[in-house]
């Protein structure tokens, strides 16, 4: 086996001390750039990959930022974590990341583990968290930001957008469209937090207009997809001519819902409407493409890095900040 090539062995093929090696490494500006430029291209060619650990230990500063996301396989939060790494790459920081699977507690035993890396801040999706996590949080005191919600008690910064305001404005689009009998399929309870708020929001808005009461129709635990969908408007039967609009949590599920009517036979959106959530790519491609609400997710993580960058340069000493995204309507052709 092959012996691990060490910082000594670097500083013996340049002739130069350790000491010298480490700061160069650090690009300390206390080595000359041309022995910097020497060291590190020795460095790669001997193979040598430089320990962060004791000068983390020194600064007591990790280089890292944790995030928290419900899934690597959401298009959406694939796009906000692409934003946020890209914003963050020319600081230096990296990232290191843990998926919740929409569970709360999953969150809080994330956290508990992440806090033992001493991340230099950490980025939580969604403003639902356990106590034990908040408190987790507040005995720290690093800094924290809340994306993809508006939460009513933040933890710190908070970058994101009403979940239910979103909603309305399909609810608004539908009843001016003259639909009115109008059910809404997601996840079941407290497995998908934020679409628990698109729900109420659905029912708030529908109240509102004077619209009979929504039916909610349970496609399952979080993350439900497209062959949720298609099963909840199954298992609807005939049952399913009650309704003149389908209003999905998600545009996959919304897909799910539209192939499964059209199998039923049924015209959309002459005899039905539907509805989806976060302007995927399968909206658009669908045929027919799906009246969706479009939110800004890789913004979103842009937005988050440009906050850590202040946040981590001192010019934050004015409070938690909180920026609304906003969202929009993006009308397809199912409704």
């Amino acid at each position: 086996m092959t012996a691990r090539v060490t910082m000594r062995d670097v500083a013996r093929a340049v002739g130069v001390s350790p000491m010298t090696v480490s700061r160069a490494l650090r690009d300390d500006e206390t080595v000359n750039e041309k022995t910097r430029h020497k060291i590190r291209q020795v460095a790669n060619d001997l193979g040598y990959v430089y320990d962060t650990t004791a000068q983390a230990f020194r600064t007591q500063k990790s280089g890292f930022v944790a995030v928290t996301l419900p899934s690597i396989n959401n298009a959406n939060f694939a796009e906000t974590f692409r934003g946020l790494s890209d914003g963050l790459g020319a600081s230096g920081m990296q990232l290191l990341l843990g998926s919740t699977n929409y569970r709360v507690e999953k969150e809080e035993e994330l956290v508990r583990q992440l806090l033992t890396r001493n991340p230099e801040a950490i980025v939580l999706t969604g403003g639902h968290h356990t106590d034990e996590t908040r408190a987790l949080l507040r005995a720290r005191n690093l800094p924290v930001v809340e994306m993809w919600d508006l939460p009513t008690e933040p933890l710190g910064h908070v970058i994101g957008f009403s979940n239910a305001e979103a909603m309305a404005k399909l609810v608004t689009h539908l009843a001016e469209s003259g639909r009115r009998r109008l059910g809404y399929i997601g996840a079941s309870d407290l497995t998908d937090l934020r679409g628990a708020e698109r729900r109420d929001g659905v029912i708030a808005k529908a109240a509102e207009l004077g619209l009979p009461e929504v039916e909610f129709l349970d496609a399952g635990p979080a993350p439900v997809s497209m062959r949720h969908g298609a099963q909840a408007v199954s298992a609807l039967g005939a049952n399913l001519r009650s309704f003149d609009a389908l209003v999905c949590v998600s545009d996959p599920v919304a897909f799910g819902v539209l192939s499964e009517c059209r199998r039923m036979g049924l015209d959309v959106p002459g005899d039905i409407a539907i509805t989806g959530f976060g302007n995927f790519e399968v909206a658009s491609v669908s045929d027919p493409r799906i009246t969706t609400i479009g939110v800004t997710a890789r913004e979103i993580g842009e937005q988050v890095a440009l906050l850590l960058e202040d946040v981590f340069a001192g010019n934050q000493r004015d409070g938690p900040r909180v920026v609304d995204v906003g969202s929009r309507l993006v009308r397809g052709e199912t409704s």
